[in-house]
């Protein structure tokens, strides 16, 4: 066992200061309580040797460098084919949840290049290895490439596993991950529904894992604005979680979070914020002071105060997840980024327009380091950078940041996505702000279009595309039409707005 100690007492020694005393006891070897820690230990961290599991165990608790140093001292030292293909898998994976994306793609293709020299085509770790790449792919956001990888691990699970497999299940919803990020939505949909099925005949009724499935069909459609959908098939997922896992549970949070979303995109803020919280509150009890899904938890309340128009409260929490952000990523993750982008957007709606330019150049720089260059995040970045250029008059500018965010749109997004609505009306503002009225009421029909079809009729959205298209009519002199669109905004602003909103 080694020296393995028991924690009998803890003293503070001064008052005044954050000194104490720890006793200890020195354990035994056939001490019973550590033996059955050790079994489970090793039963939770795979691996055909104790370095292994080693790495395995440093992985788990977060201690990637360590781990990293292990497994490269590992892979030097052994001449075993299928040691190597496990330790580069395992290297991959340390880059993967470091952020380091393309370096995770390098070990994963040198193990997959092993295992294609030394195991059958249909060997379930070359399928493994498949949706390693696939994962890493999807997550820069080569979505072509991801599912060309998840589609051949899904062939293998096919031809090696009965229909009613797990694992299968694991590659439909894989598959229809990617759709979902591409905005292929019917066809993320059917594949998630195929794993569903596959869930609902090999699983109990409450099992954890058909609370999973039900989130994933409610998240498509809440992309597609079905919300009425989307919330039906979350609250299946909750009644599972409450049912089956304690209070302060994480998939608990998830579904706290998950509800709260739809209510946000309702409008409905006050519903969200009291589900945020819940799931804030959970965090807080089971988590360290700097995890990252707590930095998430302070995102997701920020974006509700953002919303109401309470910027000083956002601006409190996205301050709070950056904090935690920068202590436990690299300086180019691109999560790091995605919170510099959220800060810049408070300061924009401040009109604080220097700060919110710096926080955006800031994320757009870690952006073009981590991302391809038809990345949606990059999107966002150069729109965010559009919208302070508008700001400060520099319509030229705002103009070309817009249009390459509309590029990029155009290529991963389907014609109807609400982010490409968004593109059209930051494009017909500027030309609106330019006194060309005709350019600017064609893109602001486009954005009215999409916003129709994919948004509930009381969405604040849908009212601010009404105005928009009301101001163009007002300036062009035909007053009546321009009324008629103030009314229609008006009537969804009293439904969906506390009183007192700016």
């Amino acid at each position: 066992m080694n020296t393995v100690f028991r924690i009998d007492k803890i003293t503070k020694i001064d008052q005044n200061s954050e000194l104490y005393q720890v006793d200890l006891t020195l354990t035994s070897d056939d001490d019973q309580q550590l033996r059955t820690l050790t079994d489970r230990i090793r039963e939770e961290t795979p691996g055909e040797t104790g370095w292994e599991r080693l790495g395995q165990l440093l992985v788990k608790i977060g201690q990637f460098d360590r781990a990293e140093e292990l497994y490269k001292v590992l892979l030097e030292q052994t001449s075993d084919e299928s040691e190597k293909a496990i330790y580069n898998n395992n290297l991959g994976a340390i880059k993967f949840h470091q952020g380091y994306y393309e370096m995770a793609i390098e070990y994963y293709e040198k193990a997959l290049e092993i295992e294609q020299k030394t195991l059958p085509p249909n060997h379930p770790s070359l399928a493994t290895s498949y949706n390693n790449i696939a994962s890493a792919y999807d997550n820069m956001g080569e979505y072509a490439k991801a599912l060309s990888f998840y589609e051949k691990a899904l062939e293998i699970d096919q031809k090696t596993l009965p229909p009613n497999h797990p694992s299968l299940a694991t590659s439909y919803n894989n598959i229809a991950s990617v759709y979902g990020n591409m905005g292929e939505y019917l066809k993320a949909l059917s594949f998630y529904e195929k794993a569903l099925e596959i869930d609902q005949k090999t699983l109990l009724p409450n099992h954890p894992d058909l609370a999973i499935s039900y989130n994933n069909i409610a998240s498509v459609y809440d992309n597609m604005g079905e919300y009425a959908k989307a919330l039906s098939f979350y609250e299946k997922a909750f009644e599972i979680c409450q049912k089956t896992l304690p209070p302060n549970h994480p998939l608990l949070a998830t579904s706290y979070n998950n509800i709260a979303s739809v209510c946000k995109n309702m409008g409905e803020y006050l519903k969200a914020l009291s589900f945020y919280e819940k799931a804030f509150k959970i965090c807080q009890k089971t988590l360290p002071p700097n995890h990252p899904h707590l930095a998430t938890s302070y995102n997701n309340i920020a974006s509700v105060y953002k919303n109401m128009g309470e910027y000083s409260k956002a601006l409190s929490f996205y301050d709070k997840a950056l904090e935690i952000f920068e202590k436990a990523l690299p300086s180019d993750h691109p999560d790091l980024a995605t919170s510099y982008n959220n800060i810049g957007l408070v300061y924009h709606k401040m009109e604080e327009c220097s700060k919110a330019l710096s926080f955006y150049d800031k994320a757009l720089e870690v952006f073009e380091k981590a991302l391809p260059p038809d990345h949606p995040d990059l999107a966002t970045s150069y729109n965010n950078i559009g919208l302070v250029y508008y700001n400060i008059g520099d319509y030229s500018k705002a103009l070309s940041f817009y249009e390459k965010t509309l590029e990029i749109k155009r290529k991963a997004l389907p014609p109807n996505h609400p982010d490409l609505g968004t593109s059209y009306n930051n494009i017909g503002l500027v030309y609106y702000t330019m006194g060309e009225y005709p350019k600017a009421l064609s893109f602001y029909e486009k954005d009215h279009e999409i916003c129709q079809k994919t948004l509930p009729s009381n969405h604040p959205s849908l009212a601010t595309s009404y105005i928009n298209i009301g101001f163009v009519y007002a300036n062009m002199k035909q007053y009546s039409k321009a009324l008629s669109y103030f009314e229609r905004a008006l009537d969804i602003k009293q439904c969906s707005l506390p009183p007192n909103h700016p």
